[in-house]
């Protein structure tokens, strides 16, 4: 072999375990609020959409299905890639969030501590906020609610579909209500749930024609990403 082409194959062998350890950039989400049920929850993800979101029960007496109380959740996720897309960059156009993003207005109610983060090979930083000071990363925090909304709705379907078939159709209704208004997004994160639903012949026409109509528009949207 040439001296030459031997040299530059040895830099190439000695540089690819240095570009295997790129740190992958990525942006986590975190939620507190005691009182809530879940009182807190964490979404990652990196540049893919793919994530993971991990919850902590809130107080032991809410939400219970013929005494079930809720456990810890730990599941991956797939975000939109319209929402991915936006946050990254934002945070590219924010100093990685790295800002003083809460807002000044001091009469505001609490709604939960939230924190954003970012991590990667091109920077990091986070900021830590009540209600956000920017109304763009106000729409992108209520965004990321309607997606942990989304989950934990799906462990609420799975219990239901477990214990208490007779109160499916009410919370498929309210989920309906919830996409509607835009407090739920990213239905293909509990496909599976709205699926089992629809095939099991002991529940409901109604509930499983909620839950036929919510498969239909988690489909489209994963069509559409």
């Amino acid at each position: 072999m040439h001296k030459t082409s031997a040299s530059l194959a040895l830099l190439l062998l000695l540089a690819a375990p240095l570009a295997a350890q790129t740190p992958v950039a990525r942006i986590t989400f975190t939620y507190e609020h005691p009182q809530l049920q879940p009182s807190r929850y964490t979404i990652a993800f990196d540049e893919t959409g793919a994530g993971r979101y991990t919850s902590q029960p809130g107080p032991a007496s809410s939400n219970s299905y013929d005494g079930v109380l809720p456990t810890p959740l730990d599941r991956p996720i797939l975000l939109d890639d319209s929402l991915r897309a936006q946050l990254f960059q934002y945070a590219r156009s924010h100093d990685f969030f790295a800002t003083h993003c809460s807002t000044k207005l001091t009469t505001l109610a609490f709604t939960g501590n939230k924190t954003l983060s970012y991590s990667g090979a091109d920077g990091s930083g986070s900021c830590t906020y009540v209600w956000a000071g920017d109304p763009a990363l106000q729409r992108l925090t209520d965004q990321l609610g309607a997606v942990a909304f989304t989950i934990e709705e799906g462990r609420r379907l799975g219990l239901e579909l477990l214990h208490d078939h007779l109160g499916l159709d009410a919370e498929l209704d309210a989920l309906q209500g919830a996409v509607k208004d835009h407090r739920a997004d990213d239905l293909g994160n509990i496909a599976d749930q709205l699926r089992a639903i629809v095939d099991n012949q002991q529940i409901m026409d109604r509930a499983r024609k909620r839950a036929e109509s919510l498969l239909a528009q988690s489909d489209t949207a994963q069509k559409r990403n």
